[in-house]
């Protein structure tokens, strides 16, 4: 037998499965208990108590079961009234109050740890946190910005689906990726957050870029700053101002003298 209680959603749980283990009763008949307690109890509460989900059974299949809250869990265990059954229950009940606290630690705030060490840590992990919050929202508000374009002639003559990544404009002026990014940043068109690039709130609305999110995996994505046709002649002009040019100009400037 596993853990009578685990941690899903960062909150306490149990699920079908152990309940039919521990109660010893048939997993189906269990299903049928909670889907009963569930039209009972209404959408409402089911929805936030009761999650449904798959496990893979000895044939390879995949198999419905649900994960309880301890709420969902008292009220369906409700029904067990052997004397061996109210002993389960409270078992779980002190295993959900154990979990409940557990939680509580876990998720203590930096200041309120006493070991300085473990304080330390915790103070990383939230600073982590932070850093990632920020480059979201920032990242969103870019986002919302690029959706946003200043409508003009000029713009629709330049709708173009086609996006280029800062390494394909490089490769006009013969730089790198890491070169173009940093002029970018010196003439305060972008700067960089975290591991992208985001450009400064006076340009987010010009249609100039659009931010992609590339998913690796379930837990890991990367997020991209892609450049539109109109955010490719805006470089163009940006770096003429600088006296830079991309190579086929200075390769056309050489023929004329």
């Amino acid at each position: 037998m596993g853990e009578l209680v685990f941690i899903h959603n960062n909150q306490p749980v149990t699920d079908s499965l152990t309940i039919a283990e521990v109660f010893g009763k048939d997993h189906g008949n269990v299903l049928k208990d909670i889907r009963k307690q569930i039209e009972y109890a209404g959408p409402d509460f089911g929805r936030v108590n009761f999650y449904e989900s798959t496990y893979t059974n000895s044939q390879n299949k995949q198999m419905p079961k649900f994960d309880l809250t301890e709420e969902a869990f008292v009220l369906v265990a409700m029904s067990y009234n052997t004397k061996e059954a109210v002993r389960m229950k409270i078992r779980f009940i002190q295993e959900f109050k154990r979990m409940r606290e557990q939680l509580a630690e876990i998720n203590k705030p930096s200041y309120m740890i006493d070991d300085p060490i473990e304080r330390a840590k915790k103070w990383i992990e939230e600073q982590k946190e932070k850093q990632k919050l920020k480059t979201e929202n920032l990242v969103l508000t870019q986002q919302v910005n690029e959706m946003q374009p200043k409508a003009s002639y000029y713009d629709m003559i330049l709708q173009n689906k086609s996006l280029l990544s800062v390494t394909k404009i490089a490769k006009d002026y013969g730089m790198s990726a890491r070169a173009m990014n940093a002029k970018l940043h010196e003439l305060g068109v972008q700067y960089k957050q975290g591991d992208i690039w985001l450009l400064y709130a006076k340009y987010q609305d010009k249609g100039y870029t659009q931010t992609t999110t590339h998913v690796i995996d379930a837990d890991k994505a990367r997020v991209s700053t892609k450049w539109t046709q109109k955010g490719r002649l805006f470089i163009y002009e940006l770096l003429k101002n600088e006296g830079i040019l991309p190579i086929i100009e200075r390769d056309q400037e050489g023929e004329a003298s």
